[in-house]
């Protein structure tokens, strides 16, 4: 393991600022990705069902080979994964840029790569989640994963009003492209990482399904993370459909459209890269408790834009909810590195990931079924008390409330 002295901050390492700057060069080109692909399938003559499929086909592959991709997080070299996923990504997103730039983008096409992006994705995201424990001592993984959250979050406000200028000024081509550049860039950066793998001593590994199974048994017997998950599941399945599903529609009826929806999103990003720095300062012992509890501040927006509450009131929901979510997100990932062993830290996360990609398209389609007998303001009621009661019941499991900062 790279680490530095157990006091020493995160920054002090080159291997870790080598993998912050690789985070901070793909999150530029990620957050102008939607913006471009959207306005790349309006010009290519496609609506919203050519828009659904594309963003289907990149999601697909994702739930059918993350398993696959948290057992080679922990069979092979992590940066070697991360290298190869992040050459594989920006290929495809090169393809799409190429496509768009000579006006031959089809729906097929572009689905087929966002197909290969997805699957990328599918292995870069347990290796991604394994490597900042190699990275730094134990005693200072949540500074450094709120470090590796400053870039992402700081990009989020800028960067969708950046790619609408790009888009707008010459083209989506440019922006996809330049997120097929940040991709290859981030490639090459990870792969000075040089990690060794994390498979067993002796070179003695078992079978893809034999290793999944051993996955899954460490997993089930963590009640703290089996429950996590499952509340998770639920949080997120609500969060997404009320925020990203029915939060526009509301904000075009109740208040003054996408002027005001836009304030909101920018609220709630705003929310994100303070709650960053909260967790610089504060190191909260009982992580998996914190975890619940901030998290479960999502349900604020949902319920104000819900009760029909005046802006200001929705925009204060949202910058709270934003803090409390990314507290969540660096302490259950400090509680992960902290209490899992490296050797299963791919697999487990893997599990725990599927949980949320399978409430994606459950939390949308509940409420496309939702909006046939209930108004959008029913609704987000419903789903922000959803988030509540889910994270109530979380909070009550002894094994959660149990788990300190070792």
């Amino acid at each position: 393991m790279t680490v530095g002295d157990q006091g020493a901050s995160p920054l002090r390492s080159p291997a870790f600022r080598r993998f912050l700057l690789a985070q901070l060069v793909s999150a530029t080109g990620t957050a102008m990705a939607p913006v471009a692909l959207a306005f790349a399938v309006i010009e290519q003559g496609g609506g919203a069902r050519s828009l659904g499929i594309v963003l289907a086909a990149n999601t697909v592959p994702a739930l059918v080979l993350l398993l696959v991709g948290g057992v080679l997080a922990d069979r092979v070299s992590r940066s070697r994964i991360l290298f190869l996923g992040n050459l594989g990504a920006g290929a495809a997103q090169a393809a799409v840029a190429v496509l768009v730039a000579t006006g031959t983008a089809t729906t097929a096409a572009m689905s087929v790569c966002a197909c290969a992006s997805g699957a990328a994705a599918a292995f870069t995201t347990p290796a991604a989640r394994g490597v900042v424990s190699r990275l730094v001592a134990p005693g200072r993984l949540q500074p450094a994963n709120a470090l590796i959250r400053v870039p992402r979050n700081a990009v989020k406000v800028a960067g969708p009003v950046v790619g609408g200028f790009v888009v707008s000024l010459a083209g989506p081509a440019w922006a996809l492209g330049w997120d097929a550049v940040t991709f290859a860039v981030a490639a090459l950066l990870l792969a000075g990482l040089r990690l060794a793998g994390a498979g067993p001593a002796g070179g003695q590994r078992a079978g893809l399904v034999a290793e999944l199974r051993h996955g899954w048994a460490g997993f089930r017997s963590r009640v703290w993370l089996w429950s996590y998950t499952l509340s998770g599941t639920a949080v997120v399945a609500a969060w997404l459909a009320g925020y990203q599903l029915l939060g526009p529609l509301v904000a075009e009826r109740s208040y003054a459209g996408a002027g005001s929806w836009g304030l909101i999103q920018g609220a709630f990003a705003a929310g994100l890269l303070a709650g960053t720095f909260v967790c610089l300062l504060w190191r909260p012992r009982r992580l998996m408790l914190v975890a619940v509890v901030t998290s479960s501040g999502l349900f604020l927006p949902l319920a104000a834009m819900g009760l029909g509450l005046p802006l200001l009131w929705v925009l204060g929901a949202a910058v709270v909810a934003g803090a409390g979510m990314d507290v969540a997100v660096v302490a259950w990932s400090t509680a992960m590195q902290q209490q899992i062993p490296d050797a299963e830290l791919g697999r487990l996360n893997a599990f725990s990931s599927l949980g949320e990609q399978l409430a994606i398209p459950l939390g949308y389609l509940v409420v496309a079924v939702a909006s046939a007998y209930w108004s959008g303001g029913h609704i987000l009621l419903v789903c922000s008390a959803v988030i509540l009661a889910a994270g109530v019941a979380n909070a009550c499991v002894r094994d959660v409330r149990r788990i300190r900062r070792s």
